[in-house]
């Protein structure tokens, strides 16, 4: 059974077609990279799997659940979106932190949220929040932030501000984890503590949708590499099949871009 399956999916602004008929499937724990050039449609690919923007056509399935279906409106309604948002982690660019809360606050709170609608919180509240502390706790630890806890994002680096985000985005325990481009907002020098996490995760069997320009990360860390250009997945395989041996044209002619930069 796939964990993900994404079927036909398109998606326009006003006249601009920017996902045309994308398909693709994941297996439990596997590792997909999305690459290709700014506009080939990666990031709005992702924001349709977070339920950030709403596909025009097709469909998302997780565990052979159908959570997305274009022409059965009881899939888009308000309530059904939120559920099926918590299916899947989203780590953004740019943190996106809020900066009143400390980092394991930060990571605390939309399961706190979560917590007030469940039917024994008023019965069990101290011992909910208790748990829902010790969770984030061991999160924080996991990404090596054990000792930052009660640091406020501005007294974090980039790096663990960007490992923080990985933490609240784990704390829901969502089927897929999701990253855009986790490393673009970081100096270059805090860029490998951030995937050295996402490779943690990978090898602990996290199921992951890694969009990145980052070519050597994606070889050392994807199971498959998919190649998106002008809304469609050009080309899709191995790491080593895609980006060491292309077969489509152009995603030679990116490869060899983005080598020479």
């Amino acid at each position: 059974m796939a964990t993900l399956e994404v079927k036909n999916i398109s998606k326009s602004f006003k006249e601009t077609k920017v996902l045309k008929d994308i398909s693709f499937s994941m297996e439990k724990g596997e590792v997909v990279a999305i690459i290709g050039s700014s506009g080939s449609g990666k990031t709005t690919l992702l924001r349709c799997l977070n339920f950030l923007e709403t596909p025009d056509n097709g469909q998302i399935l997780v565990n052979d659940e159908v959570l997305y279906d274009a022409e059965d409106s009881a899939t888009k309604s308000e309530a059904e979106i939120r559920r099926n948002r918590l299916h899947f982690g989203l780590v953004f660019q740019s943190f996106n932190l809020f900066p009143q809360y400390t980092a394991k606050g930060n990571v605390m709170l939309a399961e706190q949220l979560l917590a007030k609608n469940r039917p024994d919180y008023k019965k069990r509240k101290k011992e909910i929040l208790t748990e829902i502390e010790e969770k984030a706790i061991r999160i924080l630890s996991k990404v090596g932030l054990q000792d930052k806890m009660n640091n406020y994002p501005h007294q974090l680096s980039g790096g663990q501000q960007q490992r923080v985000a990985i933490a609240r985005a784990l704390a829901l325990s969502p089927d897929i984890l999701c990253f855009d481009e986790p490393t673009s907002a970081l100096d270059p020098e805090l860029t490998g503590e951030v995937l050295r996490v996402i490779k943690s995760l990978a090898d602990q069997d996290t199921t992951m949708v890694i969009v990145t320009h980052e070519m050597d990360f994606a070889k050392d860390v994807a199971d498959r590499v998919l190649f998106m250009d002008g809304g469609v997945i050009v080309e899709q395989g191995p790491p080593e099949e895609v980006l060491l041996n292309p077969k489509e044209e152009r995603t030679k002619q990116f490869l060899s871009r983005v080598q020479s930069i």
